[in-house]
């Protein structure tokens, strides 16, 4: 149920709703969408043209463990943007300190395991079964299933018409990493030591299943993961050889001793995928001597190594921009253009460009005399960016949100809050499979307050900065968490936007330009 608080607010916006004309554009925000009458006489539509322009992060984000809970591995290469890889460092710490691993421990293996996001479609699994397994602890005979999912990819499925290969490595941090609580820019430099691991991944995650024939008891039960081994002889005398040691006997000591791991691949190019950094994990198996009644026996057992919460997670990322279009867009002189605007607007997450859309001067003191001389009521007012097919027209994801905010304020739009509960959404899109992809962002609220503000500085028109990602949400309320909780450090996506007309800035547009647009739907009395 609405509060009488927000539904006071919310009135006017409804009021104004009931009486546009039928022959009015159709696209209205859902403050009106479902309120029109096709009975209304008095109903305007009108697109105006914006100032668009690019803004240059330098490639760089914050991407400590405060603002990601997902994290990239991989590389990808293509034309528009250039190259991109990323890797991801992290702390691990014993499950339980000062292990005491009993007579002459040998490691049989060290496997760490990632979750990477994976595809759930029924028709995108494959299952393969067994029925004629032999356990190997105690030849049982038993039923092994595998099911195996593609993972979630972004980038080259196939080069040179073959299934795309990634090597993933796994290298040991020579610095220190710190607290997980210390900022950390996604360019920082970091020392890695000894490759500790390298195994081929051919972009697919397994599930396992091994149950005994006799009464079909589980012997193994494994979750859709990816697990790779790691080198023995490292973990022999980096752990196993230190029992006793003062490394081993608390976390603040052996976080300084064993820092850390880097998680990468060895390619240029491919793919991103990604995954929540807490679900990682090293195990180390090994055997080691119990003596029972003077007998000797050879005994399996195990420590885990935790790579979760409460440890740095680094995300790591590199770009390659030499030749590439994007380079040459944001080597423009007098960057951002917030004047003349750009053509083409460069998006990208992981701390590559957003951009700005001002709404010029001279359409807000147009807007503001409608106002106070016409009596005119805005409706809805969205602004529409619209993808450049001619740079963009390629089958890689699109992005399917932004992240806006009004320029110099770090608070969310009056719209996101004020008519939160509405039905109201910052962003909707359209044809997002297509070349013709466009983004409509909802600003009702945040155009009827400047137009009715009289005290409003029209001079500096009005500026909204926007980047790409999606805004993250409280778990238990459903709220958001606030503008600088959102996925932007690991989204990997990235588009081109069809930019600014300079030759329609704050005019009147046509209803077929596709040009950076305010596009209203107003009512006169």
């Amino acid at each position: 149920m609405i509060k009488i608080k927000t539904l006071m607010k919310v009135i006017p916006f409804l009021i104004m709703g009931m009486v546009v004309l039928n022959s009015c554009e159709g696209e209205l925000d859902d403050l009106g969408s479902q309120l029109v009458e096709g009975g209304a006489s008095d109903g305007v539509d009108r697109m105006y043209g914006l100032v668009a322009y690019n803004i240059n992060n330098n490639d760089t984000i914050q991407t400590d463990a405060s603002r990601i809970d997902s994290v990239t591995v991989g590389a990808f290469n293509e034309q528009v943007f250039g190259g991109q890889k990323v890797s991801y460092i992290t702390q691990l710490r014993l499950n339980a300190y000062d292990p005491d691993f009993g007579t002459n421990p040998v490691i049989d293996s060290v496997v760490l395991t990632l979750k990477p996001r994976y595809e759930t479609a029924t028709d995108s699994l494959t299952t393969t079964t067994n029925e004629d397994y032999v356990y190997p602890d105690g030849e049982v005979a038993a039923k092994k299933v595998v099911v195996t999912y593609p993972v979630r990819k972004y980038g080259k499925y196939k080069m040179g018409g073959q299934k795309t290969q990634l090597t993933v490595k796994v290298h040991e941090v020579n610095d220190f990493l710190g607290a997980a609580t210390d900022k950390v820019i996604s360019n920082k430099a970091i020392s890695l030591g000894s490759e500790i691991g390298s195994q081929n991944f051919n972009g697919t995650v397994n599930s396992v299943l091994i149950t005994k024939d006799t009464d079909a008891t589980e012997l193994v039960k494994r979750e859709v993961s990816y697990r790779m081994k790691l080198d023995n002889a490292f973990f022999q005398s980096k752990i196993i050889a230190k029992k006793g040691d003062q490394v081993l006997k608390d976390a603040a000591s052996f976080i300084r001793y064993f820092k850390g791991i880097s998680i990468s691949v060895a390619e240029n190019d491919g793919y991103l995928f990604s995954m929540r950094p807490n679900d990682a994990a090293i195990t180390i198996y090994y055997k080691n001597d119990v003596t029972t009644d003077g007998v000797v026996t050879r005994t399996n057992a195990e420590v885990a190594l935790s790579l979760g919460s409460g440890n740095v997670h680094i995300s790591k990322i590199a770009y390659d921009r030499a030749g590439s279009n994007y380079a040459s867009a944001m080597s423009s002189v007098g960057m951002p253009n917030d004047v003349s605007g750009d053509q083409l607007i460069y998006a990208q997450g992981m701390g590559g460009a957003g951009f700005g859309l001002k709404i010029p001067a001279s359409a807000i003191v147009e807007l503001k005399n409608m106002y106070k001389n016409e009596k005119v009521g805005i409706v809805s007012a969205k602004i529409r960016v619209y993808n450049d097919a001619d740079s963009w027209n390629n089958s890689y994801r699109k992005p399917s949100s932004l992240l806006v905010k009004e320029k110099d304020s770090t608070r969310f739009l009056p719209d996101m809050t004020e008519l939160a509960g509405t039905g109201y959404s910052l962003i909707r899109t359209g044809n997002l499979s297509t070349k013709d992809a466009y983004y409509d962002i909802g600003i009702t609220a945040s155009l009827k307050k400047i137009i009715e503000d009289e005290s409003y500085d029209v001079s500096k028109g009005k500026d909204f900065i926007i980047n790409l990602g999606s805004y993250s949400v409280d778990a238990s309320t459903g709220n958001l968490l606030g503008q600088d909780f959102n996925s932007r450090a690991y989204t990997p996506n990235r588009i081109v936007l069809k930019g600014t007309d300079q030759s329609k800035i704050g005019q009147i547009l046509p209803k077929e330009s596709k040009t950076a647009q305010l596009r209203l739907i107003y009512t006169k009395k």
